[in-house]
Order: C-alpha cells, then structure tokens, then sequence
C-alpha cells in the first residue's frame, strides 16, 4: 500500500474507536490510539484516520502524544481516546496509566474475595486543540480527571438538559471485583470536576453475564467488568448507555470461567443519568465491543466497535431506534470487509 492509496477499515488498525462526523468539512474523523506501524510516529498517543464515505479512509495524522506534554503524570496507555466539540473548542479524552504510581490495595470486594489485585494510577485526562487534527494539550498535567485515587478509564462526555457536563467512567474491576459505571460533574470548561463520583450502575446488574453458567457453579469470584460508555439521547427523550463486559461461561475442560467481549447497552428509566438503569441484551457478541453510536452525513444511525479484541479491526452496523430500543438493522460488510454471526 501506498502512501497515497486510500486505507480500508479490514487494514486499519484500531482499537477502541470513536467516530466525529464534521459537517463543516463533510469528514468523518476515527480516533484511535497511535500505532507507529501505520502512523509513522513513534510514542504513545492519539491518531485519526479521515474519509468521507466510511470507506476509503486517509493514513493517520498523529493528533496527541503523551512525550509533548511536560509534566505529565503517566506515559503509557492512551486508551480510549474520543473527541468533543463545546464552546468552539474541541476536547480529548483519552486514558492513561503508570505502574510506577501504586494505588493502596482496597479491602476485599463485595464477593469476599480472598485476594488483593495489585492497583496503580490509571484515568482518563482532559486535553484541548481549536483543530479536530491537535495538536492536543493537556489541560492538567498532574493527574487524571476523575479522582486520582479511584482506578478509571473510558471516560466520555456527556451534557445534561440543564447544560451541566458531565465524565462518565468505568470504575476498574481489578479495584472493585464488580466494576461500576459512574459519572463526575464537571466544570463548564471541563477543566476541572465538581463535587463527588455518583454511581450508575454495576457490571453484574447485567443479570444475563452469567446465564451460560450451570446451577451450582461458584462464579463469584469471576471479575465483572465495565468497559468503554457512551451515552446517547434518542428523538423522543430516552436515554440510553453503550458500554461493554465480558459474558461469562464454564470452559468444559477443567470447569474454569471464561467469557467473550460483548457489545451491550442500557436504558435509564428516569431519562436522566442517574437512573436507574435498565440493562438490555447484547447487541453484538463474537469478540466484540466498545462501540459508540453516531449519524452519517444522510442521516443514517451506524455503530462503530472493533473486533476481535486482539488486532482489533473497526466493524460498522446500520442501527435502529424504537422509542428506547435499540437494534442492528445489518452489518455493513460492504465497509468493513467482513461479516460475523451475531
């Protein structure tokens, strides 16, 4: 492939992808984390890929790295990353750790669980650009957004009906056994957050993770995992959660639990972010998760996520609303090159 040769999502790495239709532009900007063998930049950081029919997609421009940013608390990582327009200014939220930084080793879960995961600094960070291509600067270079001492990540943006940002995170199970979803005012600059976590809901309220599971088999001590939130308000006022976990089921062998990535969501009951939350089936299983919704340039609702979980690759679905409920119309194999059971 050629430098100039339009780039197809089956040969474009990508994990954790977050689409912004610019209708200024007519672009679709897909944010991704860097990755040199495609970008040409060394470090760790933020790419995106560009096109303007989903299909033929430039090679990635380098829009943030961890190295450019003095001070910074943490270098590794930059999962995650997404990108949002508010006040003329565009904002990225992408998920950064260091091993270096240990966290205090919480007392045991809700399970009772006999062992203590090792925990370090890990959340997501705010930066700023007036340009959808950065460069990104970080806003606070000491620490993550949500409280430093909580271990986060995917943190996303969401704007109350009063117009009150907020970040809602996934709490990590390796410091909770049962991850939590849960959100974070924010200031109206998003520079700074206000006030205290409030929790949304937890992984194992999804009661159908451990459906696959037979009667009688312990599965407590199996980590229930919240990844990757979007928030989404439908046309006629519901709101809805994507966010994806790990279906639970017992490996015939030895008995062990294992589990599939899964891309799920959940209503809230309210129509308000916290709740309560309703949890729905997957949408997409077979390896596949942290998606996010958006409309194309015709108006079409799709779904990006990334498949499978190693050497992900972007999968694109044609979606569709019914009041609250949400479903895949079709895959768009046409796009993404490939087409897999649900």
């Amino acid at each position: 492939m050629t430098e100039t040769e339009p780039m197809r999502l089956p040969d474009m790495p990508l994990h954790d992808p977050f689409v912004v239709a610019d209708d200024l532009t007519r672009t679709y900007h897909l944010y991704t984390s860097n990755d040199p063998s495609v970008s040409g930049v060394d470090g760790t950081g933020t790419m995106v890929y560009r096109s303007h029919d989903l299909r033929d997609w430039t090679r990635p421009a380098v829009v943030f790295r961890t190295e450019d940013q003095q001070g910074i608390w943490a270098t590794d990582g930059a999962w995650a990353p997404e990108v949002h327009q508010r006040d003329g200014r565009y904002y990225l939220f992408t998920t950064l750790h260091n091993t270096d930084r240990p966290l205090p080793v919480p007392p045991p879960g809700r399970w009772g669980t006999p062992f203590r995961l090792p925990n370090h600094m890990r959340g997501t960070i705010t930066a700023v650009s007036d340009s959808l291509l950065g460069p990104f600067t970080v806003v606070d270079p000491s620490g993550p957004t949500p409280p430093g001492h909580l271990m986060t990540l995917d943190g996303t943006l969401y704007v109350d009906p009063s117009g009150q940002p907020w970040m809602v995170y996934a709490h990590e199970w390796l410091q909770t056994i049962d991850g939590t979803m849960e959100a974070i005012r924010l200031a109206p600059d998003l520079t700074r957050t206000v006030g205290d976590p409030v929790l949304l809901f937890k992984a194992s309220d999804a009661s159908w993770i451990t459906e696959q599971i037979p009667a009688g088999v312990p599965h407590q001590l199996a980590p229930y995992v919240t990844d990757g939130p979007q928030l989404h308000r439908t046309p006629d006022g519901a709101l809805l959660m994507l966010w994806s976990t790990y279906e639970k089921n017992v490996a015939a062998e030895d008995g062990t639990i294992s589990g599939g990535y899964v891309q799920t969501y959940a209503v809230s009951e309210s129509g308000d972010l916290t709740g309560p939350w309703r949890q729905r089936r997957p949408l997409v299983r077979q390896d596949s998760g942290h998606g996010m919704l958006f409309h194309t340039f015709e108006g079409q609702l799709m779904m990006i996520l990334h498949r499978p979980f190693e050497n992900a690759r972007g999968k694109l679905y044609e979606m569709e609303l019914d009041g609250p409920d949400l479903r895949v119309l079709r895959q768009r194999t046409d796009l993404d090159g490939e087409l897999v059971p649900r």
